[in-house]
């Protein structure tokens, strides 16, 4: 188990996974596929397993699936990496969420915007602290949605909330990110949380964001950490050689459709042979036409 100071120690140490949560045909948790592609992705150099995040369609699980999948994340990974779970909803749902995750044994909470309500800062301040204050693990903070938010903001719970240890990004406005890392400092862990963001990496280097989420790991992986290498050399030729190569004819499919920023990571996973199963609504997988692409993509570069 890592203390919150722990774990923002180790987030910040390498490229983190977000890996797809596998379903049968019939859309039920397969759990025997999960821990087979947990089991694999562990043996890679990562920094942190977020379990049931975004890319793992943590939208579309109920809370006692998102259990079932963070201790199986738990269980198979023993320990390789720390195993991040989330809390979503309203606060009293996220506080039943946080409150489960460590009951599970999960090293650290990401902390999803509330759903569909919009909410000022001052509100967002009470509801991410009430987080905080219901678990002794760390917590990642997303700003994004309906959830953006303020350096104030930032500064305040930095300093309301000694186990808020990182903030995730999932909005990419350069002059707040600056605004945010100038106050705050070296105070939070800072990680990339925008679709495929490999795509921003470099920049946002320059900005304090020294890791990010790596949806793209569950199907390349090697092909992902060469990238993060090169981004953090600041390797700019290679860096703009790969996302010519890769990331950007990537983000021409994954653009074809509303979803597809998670749908085409599962039809990753299937195009090189391991079973992740159909996404689930209102999320749509990709045609057969856009999974060729890929392929042909994916076999460019493995």
């Amino acid at each position: 188990m890592y203390s919150p100071d722990e774990l923002a120690a180790q987030l910040k140490t390498g490229l983190l996974s977000f890996p797809v949560t596998a379903f049968h045909d019939d859309l039920s948790f397969n759990e025997a596929a999960y821990r087979e592609h947990l089991s694999w992705l562990s043996q890679y150099d990562v920094a942190g397993l977020f379990a049931a995040g975004g890319t793992g369609e943590g939208f579309s699980l109920t809370p006692s699936e998102i259990d079932t999948v963070v201790r199986a994340a738990v269980s198979e990974v023993d320990g390789r990496v720390p195993v991040i779970a989330p809390a979503t909803g309203g606060t009293a749902s996220a506080i039943e969420g946080a409150r489960a995750a460590e009951a599970a044994g999960a090293d650290g909470i990401l902390l999803f915007p509330p759903y569909l309500t919009e909410a000022g800062q001052r509100g967002l301040i009470e509801h991410v602290s009430a987080v905080c204050r219901s678990t002794s693990l760390g917590v990642t903070v997303y700003s994004r949605a309906n959830a953006v938010l303020s350096d104030v903001t930032v500064a305040e719970l930095a300093e309301r909330n000694a186990n808020l240890v990182c903030l995730k990004d999932g909005v990419g406005n350069v002059e707040q990110m600056t605004r945010t890392y100038a106050r705050v400092g070296e105070r939070l862990t800072y990680i990339g949380g925008l679709p495929t963001a490999e795509t921003f990496a470099l920049p946002l280097l320059q900005l304090g964001y020294s890791t990010y989420s790596s949806a793209i790991f569950n199907f390349v992986p090697e092909f992902a950490l060469g990238f993060y290498a090169d981004v953090l050399a600041q390797d700019r030729s290679a860096v703009y050689r790969k996302l010519n190569e890769f990331v950007l004819p990537y983000l021409d499919i994954r653009d074809r459709t509303k979803g597809y920023a998670v749908s085409i990571v599962k039809a990753g996973v299937n195009a090189i042979g391991r079973n992740a199963g159909p996404v689930r609504p209102p999320l749509q997988d990709l045609n057969a036409d856009e999974v060729a692409l890929l392929a042909d993509l994916i076999g460019k570069v493995s």
